[in-house]
């Protein structure tokens, strides 16, 4: 590769000389190359190995990028942590590596990824936020270069990739859009679209970044001034504020639910997470959805403290009534014979059949 890696470093974004950054690095060509161009541009890199033990001899892939971080002088760390094989693995094991490396962590996405993210978030239907993809910068800092760039990097530099044999596995729905969908719509078009879409991609981003700075002046919990604003700022400043603390974004049919209540046309609507968001006094707040008495942990009472079941005559089984249990007024008397009458008690009702207030 003419010029070695540095070539490639005014198309990357890495923070300043000197800073520390952690590197996930699974072993594979763009991230033995995000280690190398990292150590290239002056960080203090500390690669992160993350083991899902999805496949056999995963462990071993540790030791390549253990040996790949002692030849560049980077610090370095191995993670086991067992995903279990299954429905949404990608998110699963993208989930856990996140919690691994820690936030602000550099990963080796290029920008054909961003192009097939792209095309990943068209299919599920999203808007701005979601078209504009992966935002270029520390944490994403090769989206200025080809996957091609970073095979180079690995071979000029002796460093032989870990190959993940899930990336042929069509039932996920990435490798469809890489081998599949991707090249259909390149050869529609007669051209590469991965710097196509990933330009618009960086458009996108930047127009999310006005739209979240205009929408931050707007109060979420101000019914009035939220129902008053434009319908893309409301809409933002409800999404913003319901994915507070890690939440997932509800979406758009929920931020529209909230929209309603704020301008009055219901009382209280639901939202994901086991919540609603009700107006009280022109104010929105976010409060648990009740249980339901059905779904509710029974209360157990202790015997003595329980109110007695009072079963009346007409629906008492009489085979499971004594003669001696029966009430003496509905037993027929034998002929010529006195009804037997129990005295009349004078005892408070509390007294009978009650719990006694202590």
């Amino acid at each position: 590769m003419a010029g070695g890696p540095s070539s490639l470093l005014g198309r990357c974004r890495f923070p300043s000389e000197g800073s520390p950054l952690v590197c996930a690095v699974s072993g594979g060509p763009d991230s033995l190359a995000l280690l190398v161009l990292a150590v290239e541009a002056g960080c203090q890199v500390t690669a992160v190995h993350v083991d899902h033990v999805l496949r056999p001899g995963s462990a071993d892939e540790a030791d390549v990028v253990a040996d790949a971080a002692r030849r560049y002088g980077a610090a370095f760390r191995a993670v086991r942590i067992p995903v279990a094989p299954g429905p949404n693995v990608e998110a699963r094991a993208r989930a856990a590596r996140r919690q691994a490396v820690g936030p602000g962590a550099a990963t080796g996405h290029t920008m054909d990824d961003q192009a097939e993210t792209v095309l990943i978030n068209l299919l599920r239907g999203a808007a701005t936020d979601g078209l504009a993809a992966m935002r270029a910068g520390h944490a994403h800092p090769l989206l200025g270069i080809r996957r091609t760039d970073t095979e180079r990097v690995c071979a000029a530099e002796g460093l032989v990739p870990v190959r993940d044999p899930s990336n042929q596995d069509l039932t996920l729905v990435r490798n469809r859009v890489r081998h599949q969908v991707l090249p259909l719509c390149e050869a529609v078009a007669g051209r590469d679209l991965v710097p196509v879409l990933a330009r618009q991609a960086a458009v996108l981003a930047d127009d999310a970044a006005l739209l979240d700075a205009l929408a931050a002046v707007l109060d979420p919990t101000d019914g009035p001034a939220l129902a008053a604003a434009p319908r893309p700022l409301a809409r933002r400043a409800v999404r913003t504020w319901l994915r507070a603390g890690g939440a997932y974004p509800p979406d758009l049919a929920s931020v529209d639910r909230v929209l309603a209540v704020a301008r009055g046309e219901v009382r209280a609507a639901e939202v994901a997470g086991g919540r609603r968001v009700a107006r009280r006094r022109g104010r929105l707040a976010v409060d648990p959805l009740p249980v339901p008495p059905s779904e509710a942990d029974p209360v157990l009472v202790p015997p003595s403290e329980a109110d007695p079941v009072l079963v009346p005559p007409s629906e008492a089984d009489p085979a499971l009534v004594s003669p001696s249990e029966a009430d003496p007024a509905l037993v027929p008397p034998a002929r010529g014979h006195p009804v037997s009458r129990p005295p009349v008690s004078l005892s408070p009702p509390s007294a009978v059949g009650q719990p006694s207030v202590g």
